[in-house]
């Protein structure tokens, strides 16, 4: 058996292990728990409120600050790792005949498994007692990359790179792509997932879709504090006419795409 063979035996057997399964369903309970989370604050921002950053480390703040925090936080560590290493599997296992659209496929499951792994590392920060603030980590990353040689380049690439996952989300939203690796019920029920992975998706493409812009911005005007990631993104919204009642819309996007992470836990093809 040769090494690829080897590889794709391990991660089918990992796939058809039902314990590993429940901890990467719980993975999507996770991501809807921190969406939630994400949305309210944003919606605490557009109300004038929002001393929480509203980025998955204010989220992961909140929960190690309540009750059973560190449990919790646990157990997203836990959760969130198993579906990166779910999403590494199906890169691995992947089947499609044509060439071009396998290497997309496996490109988009390790892109997700390594956003999985950061969120999944920044809970693991949280869990152990510590903290992280992805704007300044976004800012001083910036900051690193323009000091070194076609650094401006490169972080408009970074740019563009993030506002190009922000209009996928969007495509997905729009198109409605997500329905493809859920087995949902008929009824009531799969309009109500629709609706919410629609609104959810969409929501989620502009927030990080402005993250990509504020990346791109910060290279053009060499001012790395511009690019403050996710929670600059949705506090740059709130600063446009009606930037109020859009931080409200995508702030309660974010929540209903947290709702969909839950029905994604139930009805995902696993």
């Amino acid at each position: 058996m040769n090494t690829r063979d080897s590889a794709a035996s391990t991660a089918r057997a990992a796939q058809d292990s039902t314990a590993f399964r429940l901890l990467a369903r719980v993975g999507y309970v996770v991501l809807g728990i921190l969406h939630l989370l994400i949305g309210g604050i944003a919606i605490s921002i557009a109300t004038g409120g929002g001393g929480e950053k509203a980025d998955q480390g204010g989220a992961l703040q909140q929960i190690q600050e309540s009750p059973a925090g560190v449990f919790l936080l646990w157990l997203i560590v836990l959760g969130l790792f198993a579906l990166a290493i779910w999403q590494i599997a199906e890169a691995v296992v992947e089947r499609d005949q044509d060439a071009k659209k396998k290497w997309a496929h496996r490109a988009k499951f390790l892109g997700t498994a390594a956003a999985y792994l950061a969120i999944g590392a920044t809970a693991l920060v949280y869990a152990l007692g510590g903290q992280s603030q992805s704007s300044e980590s976004s800012q001083s990353f910036s900051a690193r990359l323009l000091a070194v040689p076609a650094g401006v380049v490169l972080l408009v690439l970074v740019g563009l790179g993030v506002a190009a996952v922000g209009v996928a989300f969007i495509v997905r939203g729009v198109t409605r792509a997500f329905m493809e690796h859920l087995s949902v019920p008929g009824g009531t029920a799969r309009s109500g997932i629709v609706a919410f992975g629609t609104v959810g998706y969409i929501a989620k493409g502009v927030a990080v879709g402005v993250a990509g812009v504020l990346f791109v911005i910060a290279a053009l005007t060499h001012d790395p504090e511009t690019a403050g990631g996710l929670d600059a993104a949705l506090r740059t919204l709130a600063g446009l006419p009606f930037g109020a009642v859009i931080l409200w819309v995508v702030g309660l996007g974010l929540g209903l795409y947290g709702l969909f992470c839950f029905a994604r836990a139930r009805y995902a093809r696993m």
